[in-house]
């Protein structure tokens, strides 16, 4: 008994994120807390840590944990016949001749649930914002009311955001899976927006430990109105932001190690606001040859 125990809390059980790693492929939905809570493990400062353990919210039911490990199998099995055809599950010529791709459309509610929303709420703020299906549903509705007062803690001092993010893809027994853009060069959006900036973030997982940090922004300038709107962005214009470390030099973006893209809004200005995205895509455009927009700085070691 005392094994199992201790084979457990190895496997992450107690903890919050490590736990579905390990054991949500095999146990499925007999695990009984939202899988929203991985998308967010802050605690405001000065509030006291959850000390409820985890035990009870999980029910240990044979048949679907028999139920789930066959789900697992068949995606497993579907996995291995794809990566033999091809990537992406077609053929090699297909791939390299492919120029135009999307990726996310949204046209059913199942579309919407692909995505996951936060504010500043997480950190005390009072930033408030919702994800819907747009009119005739034909877009999705990013909506909301910025507030950048700052909550009453002691130690924050910044606030004001909300975000939307596309859940990150997962292979089979939970396998963190990689989108892989390097077969085009530009990312493409129809939109329609009320004249606010927008951040877009391309979240990478690059092969280097160093860089595990890193996240790529760009920019978008929306101008309002009730015309819809076609945005090209190269992926040469992204720029490096580094979270949590000061970064010595600029490199471009890892196009084959994308875990997930996401839209945040933070002008600091106060008040309602809206987006509205038909969808998201890539395009190979030949014309656009610049690899790299901004200066690489060659660090000097000698010094």
């Amino acid at each position: 008994m005392a094994l199992t125990v201790t084979v457990l809390n190895g496997a992450g059980l107690r903890g919050r994120c490590c736990r579905h790693n390990v054991l949500q492929p095999l146990l499925g939905s007999v695990l009984a807390e939202p899988t929203s809570k991985l998308y967010s493990s802050y605690r405001r400062p000065g509030s006291q840590p959850e000390k409820t353990p985890s035990w009870p919210k999980v029910d240990f039911n044979f048949k679907k944990g028999i139920d789930a490990l066959k789900t697992q199998l068949s995606l497993l099995k579907k996995e291995a016949k794809d990566h033999l055809r091809g990537p992406e599950g077609r053929g090699f010529d297909q791939y390299l001749l492919q120029q135009t791709k999307v990726l996310w459309e949204f046209r059913s509610q199942e579309d919407i649930n692909k995505w996951v929303v936060s504010s500043d709420v997480e950190i005390g703020g009072k930033s408030e914002v919702y994800l819907k299906l747009g009119r005739n549903n034909q877009a999705a509705l990013l909506y909301g009311t910025l507030n950048t007062e700052v909550p009453r803690d002691g130690e924050t001092k910044y606030s004001g955001y909300c975000s939307m993010r596309a859940k990150p893809p997962v292979g089979s027994f939970a396998r963190k899976k990689y989108y892989d853009w390097s077969n085009f060069n530009s990312l493409h959006l129809r939109v329609r927006g009320d004249g606010r900036p927008w951040m877009v973030n391309i979240y990478t997982d690059p092969y280097f430990s160093h860089h595990k940090d890193d996240l790529y922004n760009y920019f978008m300038f929306t101008r309002g109105g009730p015309y819809w709107e076609e945005i090209r962005i190269p992926f040469s214009k992204f720029f490096l932001s580094s979270r949590g470390r000061v970064q010595d030099n600029q490199h471009p973006i890892w196009l084959d190690k994308v875990s997930t893209l996401g839209f945040t809004l933070g002008d600091k200005v106060n008040g309602p606001f809206q987006l509205e995205i038909d969808f998201i895509g890539l395009i190979n455009d030949r014309a656009h040859t610049e690899e790299f927009a901004y200066e690489i700085y060659d660090r000097n070691t000698q010094i």
